[in-house]
């Protein structure tokens, strides 16, 4: 009986993280996280992999210089890795740059098996053949390979300086060419403010820095070319909406600082069942009485507040989700491996959805396609959760994470097969036609702490000459 045909293209691995907290406990955790990523490698074999981190090395960065070592070590050389015999290591370590430190860290490994890949020379303006494991730290701003920029100081809220910013780098893999943006953007600074307006001056900021990271992806200096967009995002549901929502026969109690008079709290009673208390709102607390809202069905009766990502919905396209939303995680506690969970503790900690309102953590898998406009009867799917912030740092529900796609390339998985992505009917591959999936968007350790952050992943294979028009006509790289 003749065995399973292999299946066609070239298997793709995307993960994100933000792994600030790994470096912060690096004994209790590195060693958890590590086991469960090399499952998700194992399981899914890909050809190419990138690894895209946020706060990378902690708060601290220089305290935490040797930790960084070492994880960079252990991924670039443990036996589940193995089989990668190309790496680029891209890791802004210029920590005593206020105007040019973003904490981010990005890794690219390429399996044996992968015979030609390209990597783009920004500076050069052509393709060069990589080979070989490579490290880049430091001052990332005088490396060709890559695009490297923090926001501008006029996008930060009240402007103070904060790592926030993006790294591009450009690949060609069988003759499919496509950008690679790790980003990470604000978050709610306060729930009290974030509740003020609908929507709220955070998801402002965001929107604006989302915007001038898509404009440069796409402006005149380089050839057009597909993206894949996935960071922090830190999107939220529209906070103000929310609220007003599960709150509605409630009465609201605003508590003031003595000294200052300024809001410190909001207190939502209901109004008979002896003002029993609903909601409790601070700056770092979003503590609401009745958490199954958060958990039945995924959350998906919170989706209609899930706005941020509309604004761009000519410009970006986001996959569906297939798991729950989860609150956030204290190393010394890992809530989401514990069968009965508890109450109180939820209501301390964030619960994070595929990005929402307050604070939260966002990741997005931007899959630019085709430049055509979107059709009129096209809807966005949810987006996607991530775990967020720390167990004394609560925010409002969120659905932190989503897989995006843009808007320009042909189909990325192969032929035969359907999908619905957001511009064409070259879209992202979704299903088989005997219903076998093809694509895979879910975060990885569900039931084990992974630090404050739960990481997504987006595994799915290209087809050759994917990611250009007339990619299957003529070579869409000019090498070195």
């Amino acid at each position: 009986m003749a065995g399973k045909a292999a299946a066609p293209g070239t298997a793709v691995l995307l993960v994100t993280a933000n792994v600030g907290s790994l470096f912060d406990d690096p004994d209790n955790l590195q060693k958890n996280w590590l086991r469960e990523f090399y499952q998700v490698v194992h399981t899914h074999k890909p050809q190419f992999m990138a690894l895209h981190c946020q706060e990378f090395g902690g708060k601290n960065y220089e305290a935490s210089m040797s930790h960084v070592d070492k994880f960079v070590k252990e991924l670039l050389s443990s036996d589940a890795m193995k089989e990668y015999n190309r790496a680029r290591v891209y890791l802004d370590e210029n920590y005593k740059s206020q105007e040019h430190f973003t904490a981010l860290g990005s890794f690219y490994f390429l399996h044996e098996s992968l015979k030609n890949i390209y990597q783009f020379d920004f500076k050069a303006k052509k393709y060069k053949k990589v080979t070989g494991k490579e490290i880049y730290s430091d001052t990332l701003e005088s490396t060709p390979m890559l695009e490297k920029e923090k926001f501008p100081q006029d996008y930060f809220p009240e402007c103070k300086w904060s790592r926030k910013g993006f790294i591009r780098t450009r690949w060609c893999i069988v003759d499919c060419a496509f950008d690679l943006v790790n980003i990470h953007l604000f978050h709610d600074a306060s729930n009290l403010v974030a509740w003020e307006t609908s929507p709220s001056v955070y998801s402002g900021i965001r929107h604006k820095a989302l915007g001038y990271v898509l404009d440069r992806i796409i402006d005149q200096r380089f050839e057009k070319v597909s993206y894949f967009v996935f960071g922090d995002f830190n999107f939220r549901l529209d906070s103000k909406s929310v609220v007003e929502t599960l709150c509605t026969k409630a009465t609201m109690q605003t508590v003031r600082a003595a000294d200052t008079n300024e809001v410190v709290k909001l207190i939502f009673r209901e109004s008979d069942n002896d003002r029993k208390v609903m909601l409790q709102l601070e700056k770092k607390l979003f503590d609401y009485v009745n958490q199954e809202v958060f958990r039945d069905n995924n959350g998906t009766a919170l989706l209609e507040f899930d706005k941020e990502l509309s604004v761009f919905k000519d410009r970006l396209y986001e996959l569906d989700i297939s798991f729950p939303p989860r609150p956030s995680e204290s190393p010394s506690r890992p809530l989401a491996s514990q069968k009965g969970r508890n109450t109180q503790a939820l209501r301390t900690l964030t619960l994070s959805f595929p990005r929402a309102p307050m604070l939260a953590v966002g990741l997005l898998f931007s899959i630019c396609l085709s430049s055509r406009p979107r059709p009129a009867d096209s809807t966005r799917p949810p987006g996607q959760p991530l775990c967020s912030q720390r167990a004394h740092a609560p925010k409002s529900p969120q659905w932190g994470s989503g897989c995006a796609a843009g808007h320009q390339v042909a189909p990325v998985a192969a032929s035969g097969m359907w999908g619905h992505c957001v511009s064409s009917a070259e879209a992202v591959v979704l299903r088989s036609e005997s219903e076998e999936k093809v694509v895979t968007y879910d975060h990885i350790g569900p039931n084990v702490c992974m630090g404050d952050h739960k990481p997504v992943f987006l595994a799915f294979r290209i087809m050759p000459g994917a990611g250009k028009p007339h990619a299957h006509v003529h070579k869409c790289c000019v090498v070195q």
